[in-house]
């Protein structure tokens, strides 16, 4: 803690000030690049999880729309004809989960917010001290 009787000029202590808000800065972008690590790290987890999960996925949904087609066929529809009726039903599915998938990602935040409010109240902070 600085002395009571602190005999510093003015521009010994705005060097101190600019040399600790050097460093605040800093530590608050070495905070900020935690979080994001952190924040990334988890979500990689989350996409090697469900991208697995869809590949099993995907191979039984094409076993299950060729049993589809093979059953049309069987109740007299014309093989191409039933082919064509599930893949235009596939791909209509599809398309609805892919937009849902998109704004779900919309909705999803990688920054670091934490870092990023410390930030601004250090900014609050320092801009008052130097008022």
């Amino acid at each position: 803690m600085a002395d009571p009787l602190d005999n510093r000029s003015i521009g010994d202590l705005f060097a101190e000030l600019s040399r600790e808000t050097s460093q605040l800065v800093r530590k608050e972008v070495e905070l900020a690049t935690t979080e994001m690590t952190a924040k990334a790290r988890k979500a990689g987890g989350h996409i090697g999880v469900a991208a697995a999960g869809g590949a099993l996925a995907h191979a039984g949904l094409l076993v299950f729309l060729a049993a589809l087609v093979l059953g049309l066929s069987e109740m007299g529809v014309t093989p191409w004809l039933s082919a064509l009726i599930i893949s235009v039903l596939t791909i209509g599915v599809g398309y609805l989960l892919i937009n849902r998938g998109t704004a779900g990602l919309k909705t999803t935040s990688v920054a670091p917010t934490r870092a990023m409010e410390s930030l601004k109240e250090d900014a609050k902070w320092t801009t008052k001290q130097g008022a």
